[in-house]
């Protein structure tokens, strides 16, 4: 008996490349965002160590203050960065549960194949058994009749 084969198959793999394409495609993202927060944060914890003196001449205290200002800005442009990243990491993460997904479902489709597949060959296989049976206890009945 010839297995039927399941026509699905190229697409089914061609749904596995996609799925593995978007699980590196998502771990790339969530490193991304996981270095861009560590960034954000070592900037703010430097920016929270910083304590002017005292006592300093007009000059250098609006020096120091531009730069505490460029700093802050900068740990605050860090951390829009670190949350816009995190973001695009959760949408790359749904686009790879998608691609999941699509692949779960062909997946099922294959197994109900193989399984209808098992389920015919069991079924001629018990024909089989069948018509062995039931010719062995039709020529024994004929030959006792016939005697």
């Amino acid at each position: 008996m010839k297995k039927a084969k399941f026509r699905l198959q190229p697409v089914l793999e061609l749904r596995r490349s996609e799925e593995r394409a978007a699980a590196a495609a998502a771990a790339a993202a969530m490193n991304a965002a996981a270095d861009a927060d560590r960034r954000a944060t070592e900037q703010e914890t430097a920016l929270t160590g910083a304590v002017l003196p005292r006592s300093m001449p007009s000059g250098s205290f609006v020096a120091a203050m531009v730069l505490l200002r460029t700093a802050a800005t900068d740990a605050a442009d860090a951390r829009a960065l670190a949350t816009a990243q995190a973001e695009q990491a959760e949408a790359v993460r749904a686009q790879w549960t998608a691609a999941a997904q699509r692949t779960k479902a062909l997946e099922r489709l294959a197994e109900r194949h193989r399984e209808a597949q098992q389920h015919a060959a069991d079924a001629a296989e018990e024909r089989a058994v069948d018509d062995l049976v039931t010719g062995r206890a039709g020529r024994g009945k004929e030959q006792a009749w016939t005697d």
